[in-house]
């Protein structure tokens, strides 16, 4: 272990002479590392402890047992109106330099790495400060609004990071392709300020923690992020998810909408179970459709039903009406017919005996 320390030692020692070329305002004084660091570990983030701090993410760093995995925290900004710009590694004179994270006005080139939560690669989408005041973008960070009421929603950040990229350098061997743009270059050249003492003392405490090696974690850290730099236990405190976990892990749990930081993991699950009904609602959307015009169909019948039934009720009333009137008209029919019926006999009578006489007469 001594002899590690030694080397790791003479090492530095070496860089302090191989980096005045490099930016001071962006590379941290440290030894070439001629592998490059495992994959960004996919984590949900935990909920902002308090208004006014700002997310870090979590990055891999190295030391005499290889790389560890400093976990990203929420921390308190050295001054207002600072922005983070999170550190990340790149590759030049034959190794891997670390080129170091800083507060500034302006968040600047971060090496294109895709650390989720608002830091897509380029700039950064997560919040933003105004008259003093810094405000949380609920589409990608985890506050609590009963607690936290500067917040806003912008849903672009996400559709632009819905597929993570989670290589952790630039440049070599599979690492990402990224040049900062002219202002990125312009932002380098502003005044920074460098990591406060608590969040060199949370990289410190990473570096003492065994299980943060990712010799020993094989990528997937079981602490990945926590609520507070410096704090690597309690309830706010998450671990490393698989790999193969949804892709989409820059959205907060559940926005705004945290009661008690208590009810973290909860949250989580119950924001799962809505997307996945959102999803069923979108793939159910053609059985809804079906569902409608079956009913739509089925007023159409019994729309049709109570016509005819209306119908066949005005045809029994309309001939309800007809059969009295009927009835008084054969009734009228038959008394003017009666007269005549009864006048026919004695016409008949009376023919038979006019014909009679005649024939009497004729005998005479």
């Amino acid at each position: 272990m001594r002899i590690k320390k030694l080397i790791f030692l003479l090492l530095t020692a070496s860089a302090l002479v191989a980096t005045p070329l490099l930016s001071s305002a962006q590379v941290s004084v440290g030894i070439a590392v001629h592998i490059g660091p495992p994959a960004l570990p996919v984590y949900v983030q935990p909920p902002c402890p308090e208004p006014g701090y700002m997310w870090t993410p979590g990055y891999w760093a190295y030391g005499p047992d290889g790389y560890y995995w400093v976990p990203g925290a929420w921390v308190a900004p050295p001054s207002v109106g600072v922005l983070w710009t999170p550190g990340y590694w790149g590759w030049g004179g034959g190794g891997y330099f670390w080129h170091a994270g800083y507060w500034g006005p302006h968040v600047g080139f971060y090496g294109g790495i895709n650390y989720g939560f608002g830091y897509g690669g380029v700039g950064f989408g997560g919040g933003y400060w105004r008259g003093g005041n810094y405000f949380y973008n609920r589409s990608v960070t985890n506050v609590n609004v009963v607690n936290v009421h500067n917040t806003y929603i912008n849903n672009t950040v996400v559709n632009n990071n819905t597929t993570i990229n989670r290589v952790s350098f630039n440049g070599g061997n599979g690492g990402v392709r990224a040049q900062p743009t002219q202002q990125e270059r312009q932002y380098s050249n502003e005044r920074h300020v460098q990591p406060t003492s608590m969040q060199t003392q949370h990289e410190h405490i990473a570096s003492t923690n065994r299980s943060l090696l990712a010799s020993n974690n094989h990528g997937r850290p079981s602490i990945a992020a926590t609520s507070r730099a410096g704090e690597f236990s309690g309830r706010n405190v998450v671990s490393a998810r698989p790999a193969n976990t949804s892709a989409r892990n820059d959205r907060p749990n559940n926005p705004g909408q945290n009661r008690d930081n208590r009810s973290f993991d909860a949250n989580r699950s119950n924001n799962r179970n809505s997307a996945n009904n959102g999803s069923g609602r979108e793939n159910n959307g053609g059985q809804q459709a079906r569902g409608n015009s079956q009913r739509e169909d089925f007023s159409r019948q019994q729309q049709r039903g109570s016509d005819r039934n209306q119908s066949a009720r005005e045809q029994q009333r309309q001939s309800e009406q007809r059969a009295p009137r009927e009835q008084q008209r054969q009734s009228e029919q038959r008394a003017q017919r009666e007269p005549q019926r009864q006048a026919e006999p004695r016409q008949q009578h009376e023919q038979h005996q006019s014909e009679q006489r005649g024939r009497d007469r004729e005998h005479r």
